[in-house]
């Protein structure tokens, strides 16, 4: 049996490397999410191959898919993209009259352009839609550095211009492990005129008693209408329902995915928020601390070294539905309740 840590390979892609590449594309624009980077990284293979067929096509985007999601440490995102990609390639496929694979070929690849060109766009939707939920002299809560919940309060501070005068005020959680994140979107907005304070994850509860809503983006969009999303986004979330303020979601419909967690540890991520430790065991090597922590699984498998989140960087948490007063899609304003309905009309 073959390692899980060698690369699945094909006899017509092998120098084509899907991790490299999704790494490359998240790297050159940092506007990107990680599923749209995962669908182009997808499209690059398949540019690149020289399947003979429909079946060896899918899977060659099935099998780099998976293997793409195994070595990236938290894959709930990409996850989303690649599976949702997979469907929409079954889904677009027409027979041609001539039984030529290589129009099908250039079909499924023009489509896959056209599904990225679409989720890319949704931005831009989702400010639309969420802009009217800044209302005059209202106080925004947010953080987690999500690129469309910058792009929704660009929008209206714009709209605000319009009417003569800034109409809103945001109240910043920073992380420090992602501060030159958070400091960009801090920093757009103030360019824009929106009076910016910045607080620890420590003050929100402090701070909670001046916010009128609270908006956030997420990683992921599971089946029971709970988000997948940046670490504090939970406590944010609960003490915004224990203030009696709305707390509202922006996140695109690719990044809804087939998931259904009950808590914060069935996300099927190991992200080692919580390590007991003694005396002893801080003194202990890196090779020591790993050979102490081997499992028969393991020795079973080589004891293969796969990539694990920096907990400070990577970690998320899971904010179930009864906290999500709405979230704000490309398609429209959704509650947590019509998720699963969504996500059966984008996969049935």
């Amino acid at each position: 049996m073959a390692s899980l840590g060698n690369i699945p390979q094909n006899d017509k892609s092998k120098s084509f490397d899907i991790v490299e590449t999704y790494n490359r594309l998240l790297h050159e624009d940092p506007e990107i999410t990680m599923p749209v980077a995962a669908i182009e990284a997808l499209i690059e293979l398949l540019v690149q191959s020289n399947a003979d067929t429909v079946y060896e096509f899918l899977d060659l985007v099935k099998t780099q898919s998976d293997y793409l999601k195994s070595r990236i440490p938290n894959s709930i995102s990409l996850s989303a993209g690649t599976d949702l990609f997979q469907r929409y390639m079954i889904s677009s496929m027409k027979p041609t009259s001539t039984g030529d694979f290589e129009t099908v070929r250039q079909h499924l690849l023009s489509n896959g352009r056209l599904f990225v060109s679409r989720a890319k766009a949704a931005r831009e939707r989702i400010a639309a839609y969420g802009k009217d939920f800044v209302r005059d002299g209202s106080v925004v809560l947010t953080h987690g550095g999500s690129r469309v919940v910058g792009t929704l309060l660009g929008k209206a501070a714009e709209a605000s211009k319009t009417g003569g005068n800034v109409r809103f005020k945001v109240i910043y959680v920073m992380n420090e492990a992602r501060s030159s994140e958070s400091k960009a979107v801090v920093s757009l907005l103030r360019a824009k005129g929106v009076p910016v304070a910045t607080i620890s994850e420590g003050a929100v509860g402090y701070a909670m008693g001046k916010v009128n809503l609270v908006v956030v983006g997420a990683e992921g969009v599971v089946e029971n209408g709970g988000i997948i999303s940046r670490l504090g986004t939970y406590q944010i979330a609960l003490l915004a329902k224990a203030a009696g303020k709305p707390f509202y979601v922006a996140a695109e419909s690719h990044k809804f995915v087939r998931l259904y967690p009950l808590g914060q540890y069935d996300l099927g991520i190991d992200q080692q928020v919580i390590e007991f430790q003694t005396e002893d065991e801080k003194d202990l090597t890196e090779d020591e601390r790993k050979f102490a922590e081997r499992t028969p699984t393991d020795e079973y498998f080589g004891n293969i070294d796969l990539p694990k989140p920096n907990t400070a960087v990577d970690a998320v948490d899971f904010t179930p539905p009864a906290l999500v007063s709405a979230l704000i899609t490309e398609t429209g304003v959704l509650t947590p309740s019509a998720v699963s309905e969504e996500l059966i009309s984008m996969w049935y």
